[in-house]
């Protein structure tokens, strides 16, 4: 597990937001991985996303790496910030909005109004 833990490690401090999901940003392979990479598809944030998938050391070493059992995990300057759940949570309430600004990652205002506004 180290060696997953490593990449893993590497991988969420190398990139400003890291999306582990099931499947790829252009085709998630479950509807919890489809709806966090939607929000960060409309709002035009520039991710990198790990098919889980695709790695079974991975998709068993991100659970551990964040103490999180479900997937997708979205990370954000190498912080876990959560999963499905919490980031449509963060989204309805302009929480997401304000860890993007903090940390400086560009984002779609209009966009993430727009999403609001749709679920008002």
């Amino acid at each position: 597990m180290t060696d997953a833990k490593t990449r893993i490690d590497e991988t969420v401090k190398a990139n400003d937001v890291v999306l582990y999901m099931k499947g790829t940003k252009e085709m998630p392979q479950c509807g919890f991985s489809s709806r966090v990479a939607a929000v960060l598809n409309y709002i035009g944030v520039d991710y990198t996303d790990v098919n889980v998938l695709a790695d079974e050391e991975i998709r068993s070493g991100i659970k551990e790496y964040s103490d999180w059992p479900t997937i997708p995990q979205l990370y954000v300057k190498g912080e876990f910030v959560g999963g499905c759940d919490i980031i449509t949570e963060m989204a309805l309430s302009s929480e997401l909005d304000t860890l993007f600004e903090d940390n400086g990652i560009a984002f779609n205002k209009d966009a993430a109004d727009k999403i609001r506004e749709a679920n008002a």
